[in-house]
């Protein structure tokens, strides 16, 4: 199953607050709102998928503790409404310092109302790659300077840049740089064999 699409009737669109507290309620699901206002229920990964996700959260994190300085780095269970009234949530993302803290406290505490400087999403087995390249794509219009998709299936990697740039990247015998915005972080690819 790739996931179920929860049709709201346009005329009576569910509020900021009304997501924030429908994900509370229902903590077992991983939800998130496109920007049609349609809620998409994504099954849970599996095993496999789940320990590359916890790998490659470990190794951002790592990069992110050293660079504290530089932003603040999110997991998977993190929401954030884009510009483009979608609320997304990536396996992992980072967002600029400044950025942040130029943010109320109780936008911090809910659905951040920004977009990520940063994301990256793993295909799992249940995932259409159609549907995750057009929500990487979706990532650059509502302002991610930089996206990544990895998908463990194919071995290939897809590098999404602020300026619509697309590169695939074959084979995990390779390294994804996080240059310039990340300073020094480099994801190599060997680890998640």
């Amino acid at each position: 199953m790739e996931h179920v699409t929860l049709n709201i009737p346009i005329e009576y669109p569910m509020t900021d607050d009304e997501l924030f507290a429908f994900c509370a309620a229902n903590k077992e699901l991983r939800i998130e709102r496109d920007e049609l206002g349609q809620l998409i229920i994504m099954s849970p990964s599996g095993g496999i998928t789940g320990n590359l996700n916890f790998r490659i959260s470990g190794i951002f994190f790592q990069w992110a503790e050293m660079n504290g300085q530089l932003g603040y780095g999110f997991d998977s269970a993190t929401g954030f409404r884009l510009s483009d009234k979608s609320m997304r949530s990536p396996d992992v993302s980072w967002v600029r310092k400044t950025k942040w803290d130029e943010m109320r406290l109780e936008d911090q505490e809910k659905f951040a109302p920004i977009c990520p400087d940063f994301v990256i999403e793993l295909r799992s087995k249940s995932d259409s790659l159609i549907q995750l390249k057009s929500k990487m794509e979706k990532w650059v219009e509502n302002g991610c300077q930089l996206a990544w998709l990895i998908d463990p299936i194919q071995q290939k990697s897809y590098v999404y840049q602020s300026d619509g740039a697309i590169i695939e990247v074959t084979g995990f015998d390779k390294k994804l740089s996080g240059e310039p915005l990340l300073p020094g972080f480099e994801l190599d690819l060997a680890r998640l064999k």
